[in-house]
C-alpha cells in the first residue's frame, strides 16, 4: 500500500514483502526455496489459484498465522495455473491446498479454506507454539508514547501496520499521535485503513472522537478570548463550551471537563444536553482509565444522581 499516512511509509504484508517469512515460487525455484529451505526451518507451501476464490480467503489467513509464528515458519506461495508439474506430482486435485514440508519432506497438509483458528493449530502442530510478535510491538509503541517519544511510537506502529494493515490497535494509535501533534488530516488517512466491520471497535471509535474534538478545537477560536468571555459572563454558555473544547485541544482536559460540568451545574438541559454529550465524547477520546475520565465521570454522576 503506499503511504497513506504521508510521513511513514505503510505497506501491506504479502509475497515477497521484503523481511516477510512469505514468498512466490515456480517450479524451478520449488527446489531452493522448499526442498533446501525446509533442510532449516518448516515451510508451508499454499497451492493456489487465481480464479479460485476459497484460495483467496485462505491466504490471507496463512499469512496472518505464518507472520504471527515469529520466524519459526515460513509460506510459499504455487500458482498452479503458471507452474502446474509440483501439484501433479503430489497428486493435488483441489485447491486450496497447503503442504508442510520438513527436512526436504512433506509431512502434513489440509485441503479447503480452514478457519484461523484451525489453520493456527495446524501451524502449531508443525512449529510448535505461536508467539504473536505484533503484541509486543504495539506494547513498545504504547510505552514509547506514554514516555514522550512519539517518533519511536509512530515508527512501532508502523513496522506492525506493514506486516498487518488491518491491525485496528495500531491504526489507532498512529491516529492518536498524528492527532497530538496537530496533523488531523495524517490521522484522517490512517483511519481510512480501518476494515468497514471494524468501524466500531471501541480503541478506533476513540482515535475518532480524538479527530472530531481536535477539528473543534481548530475551529472555536482564541483561547484567550474564550476565557475572557466566560469571565465576563458566566452564564454564556456557549463561549464556556467552546472553551471546553479549546482547552481539550490543549491537552488541559481537567480544565475542559470542568467548564462542561460548570455548565451541567447550572443548566442540565442547555442546548439539548449538549454539555454531557460533549463530555461523554470527550470520555471517549481519553479512555476509560484516564485519570481525567475517572475523575470528571465521579463529578457527573454527584451532579446527575443529587
Amino acid at each position: 500500500m503506499a503511504a497513506r499516512n504521508g510521513q511513514l511509509g505503510i505497506k501491506g504484508a504479502g509475497a515477497d514483502a521484503p523481511g516477510t517469512p512469505v514468498k512466490d515460487t515456480t517450479t524451478a525455484t520449488f527446489s531452493a526455496d522448499v526442498i533446501a529451505e525446509s533442510a532449516r526451518q518448516p515451510v508451508l507451501v499454499d497451492f493456489w489459484a487465481p480464479w479460485c476464490g476459497p484460495c483467496k480467503q485462505l491466504t490471507p489467513i496463512l499469512e496472518k498465522a505464518v507472520q504471527a509464528s515469529g520466524g519459526k515458519v515460513k509460506l510459499v506461495k504455487m500458482n498452479i495455473d503458471d507452474h502446474p508439474q509440483i501439484a501433479q506430482r503430489l497428486g493435488i486435485q483441489s485447491i486450496p491446498a497447503v503442504i508442510a514440508f520438513q527436512r526436504g519432506q512433506a509431512v502434513d497438509g489440509f485441503m479447503g479454506a480452514l478457519p484461523e483458528s484451525q489453520v493456527r493449530g495446524f501451524i502449531e502442530r508443525i512449529a510448535g507454539p505461536l508467539t504473536d510478535a505484533s503484541a509486543e510491538i504495539l506494547a513498545e509503541a504504547e510505552a514509547a508514547a506514554a514516555n514522550g517519544d512519539p517518533k519511536t511510537a509512530m515508527e512501532l506502529y508502523a513496522t506492525v501496520l506493514a506486516e498487518d494493515e488491518t491491525n485496528l490497535k495500531a491504526i489507532a494509535g498512529l491516529a492518536r499521535l498524528y492527532v497530538e501533534a496537530g496533523e488531523i488530516e495524517q490521522a484522517k488517512g490512517v483511519l481510512t485503513m480501518v476494515p468497514s466491520d471494524k468501524e466500531n471497535d471501541a480503541a478506533i471509535a476513540a482515535a475518532r472522537a480524538a479527530v472530531e474534538l481536535a477539528e473543534k478545537a481548530a475551529s472555536v477560536g482564541d483561547l484567550a478570548g474564550l476565557q475572557k468571555a466566560v469571565a465576563k459572563d458566566p452564564l454564556d454558555y456557549q463561549a464556556r463550551f467552546d472553551l471546553a473544547t479549546a482547552l481539550n485541544g490543549r491537552g488541559a482536559r481537567q480544565e475542559a471537563a470542568d467548564q462542561l460540568l460548570e455548565i451541567i451545574k447550572r443548566d442540565r438541559k442547555w442546548n439539548d444536553d449538549g454539555a454531557r454529550k460533549q463530555l461523554v465524547q470527550f470520555f471517549e477520546a481519553w479512555g476509560p482509565t484516564d485519570p481525567a475520565t475517572v475523575a470528571a465521570r465521579r463529578r457527573l454522576s454527584s451532579l446527575l444522581f443529587s
